[in-house]
């Protein structure tokens, strides 16, 4: 027999998937209905059409993952408020993403009919070979993201219920990858709003939970104090040095807004006004989320005050112990949801993502610079069956699960970033930049960040983000300078005269 929460606290986790799985079927059937624009645009862009609550939530819950549910408050059990500290980068991801990326991209993918952001910079460059190495890119990157995704969701699910690792992938791991087939980016959209709000409802139950358990906040703290006063600093004791937060303010702050799966948002919202709005609601709800639950992994330390060592030796496992140790069963279940909505969520924006870099930046450009236009009905079989295939990848490479799963997140976060960062910014604010520096700030900046990534360089103790990200801006400058200038008619679209 299983020590978990039992089958009443698996009921709340199957309500939330069934919800999410009709869900998407409803948005199915009703876009089939009232779609304006074909598939294509139906299925990758959901037609233009979020509005400000769904915009602010799709956003948030694409970037806040499983890692910001688990991994992170993981580290802030081990590291204290330092982390949290650390953390409260994350309040102004949306204003920078909306702020920097919103109007701008909007307006040029509407000029252009872009589905995607790879549409969008290859119209920009010119560049075909510049396209696929960015779906290429993005198909990697998106994919281990996938996988942490799935392992976290899985380990969690273990350690909370006591059923299997891999009862758990098959449970929300089948539910998620159909979902998203089905449902396209309307339904990962509005699923991604249902995921939101279970993941502020985890973080409440858990936060009650945990507090109940250590007697109220004052004897937590008390109990932290004297078991660690070094989690209380903002250096942890010197765990948590200048130069880390700079790394991580740049890698879950600063640099977030050129995310490709957060900048494809600003391609989907309905006018100017959502935009508006979501910035507000969204900053407003992602620094409760993300500073709560991290927070919640440091009072978790005045509750589990044992070595790592007896948490099964990662701090993976701190968050969900904190569930199962202090909640009955049926609010142990709904405070999973959280955990669980944060990896669906981020793993169908990602499929999804992936599913149109295939499909529409490889597949029917190639078809269209044949002079062939595939069938609707086609194109619809393809995407779907594309959708689901790379979640099958995914949930088969989860199966053996890695370890320390913010890591890998992080790994992702970074590649993405040095990818598209300045490809972005050349793109829409620097008319100089040009074919030959968007190729080479995005090849040779990711190369020289995963060569450093794989052999540990770093300089003055520095995240490896800060040489790929320096390495792509020289490469972009001097590539930009050096090469031909840009296709006068491409720029009157991302920089019409006045």
């Amino acid at each position: 027999m299983h020590n978990g929460i039992g089958l009443a606290g698996l009921l709340p986790i199957c309500v939330f998937l069934l919800a999410a799985l009709a869900m998407a079927l409803a948005v199915r059937r009703r876009s089939r209905r009232v779609s304006r624009e074909g598939f294509v645009k139906e299925y990758f862009i959901g037609d233009r059409a979020l509005g400000a609550f769904v915009l602010a939530m799709t956003t948030i819950a694409t970037y806040g993952s499983v890692s910001s549910f688990v991994g992170g408050p993981g580290q802030a059990w081990n590291v204290g408020f330092g982390w949290v500290y650390m953390a409260t980068v994350q309040v102004v991801t949306l204003l920078l993403l909306y702020g920097i990326m919103g109007k701008k991209m909007a307006l040029v993918s509407r000029k252009l009919g872009a589905v995607t952001v790879i549409d969008v910079i290859r119209a920009r460059y010119g560049s075909n070979a510049l396209a696929t190495a960015a779906a290429l890119i993005l198909v990697l990157f998106f994919g281990a993201t996938m996988v942490a995704q799935f392992v976290g969701g899985a380990k969690l699910f273990e350690a909370v219920t006591g059923y299997s690792y891999v009862t758990g992938l098959f449970l929300f791991g089948i539910a998620v990858v159909v979902f998203t087939a089905v449902g396209g980016f309307r339904g990962v959209a509005l699923t991604d709003a249902l995921c939101g709000i279970a993941m502020l409802v985890g973080i409440a139950v858990l936060a009650g939970g945990i507090l109940s358990a250590g007697g109220g906040y004052e004897n937590v703290m008390a109990t932290i104090e004297a078991n660690n006063p070094a989690l209380l600093e903002p250096t942890a004791g010197g765990a948590m040095p200048v130069s880390l937060y700079f790394t991580q303010w740049l890698l879950v702050g600063v640099l977030t807004f050129c995310l490709p799966q957060s900048a494809v948002r600003c391609m989907g919202y309905k006018d100017t006004k959502s935009l508006h709005k979501a910035m507000i609601w969204g900053t407003v709800i992602i620094g409760a989320m993300m500073i709560g639950v991290t927070a919640l992994g440091t009072l978790a330390a005045g509750v589990l005050t044992e070595d790592v060592a007896a948490y099964g030796g990662s701090v993976d496992n701190i968050i969900p112990l904190a569930i199962a140790q202090t909640l009955p069963p049926w609010l142990a279940g709904i405070a999973i949801v959280g955990p669980v909505a944060a990896s669906i969520s981020t793993v169908s924006s990602l499929l999804i993502a992936s599913s149109s870099a295939i499909v529409k930046d490889l597949w029917l450009h190639r078809a269209e610079e044949r002079g062939s236009a595939p069938a609707d009905a086609a194109v619809a079989r393809f995407s779907q069956v594309s959708t689901l295939v790379i979640g099958i990848i995914v949930f088969v490479l989860s199966i053996t699960p890695p370890d320390v799963i913010w890591k890998i997140n992080m790994f992702a976060f970074g590649g993405l970033e040095t990818a598209f960062c300045w490809v972005f910014v050349g793109a829409l604010f620097w008319r100089r930049a040009n074919k030959t520096g968007a190729v080479a700030s995005m090849v040779g900046g990711t190369l020289t960040y995963c060569v450093c990534m794989a052999v540990g360089f770093r300089l003055f103790g520095l995240h490896q983000i800060v040489i790929g990200i320096t390495v792509a801006l020289l490469l972009m400058v001097a590539g930009s300078y050096m090469g031909k200038p840009s296709d006068e008619k491409a720029l009157a679209v991302f920089f019409p005269e006045k």
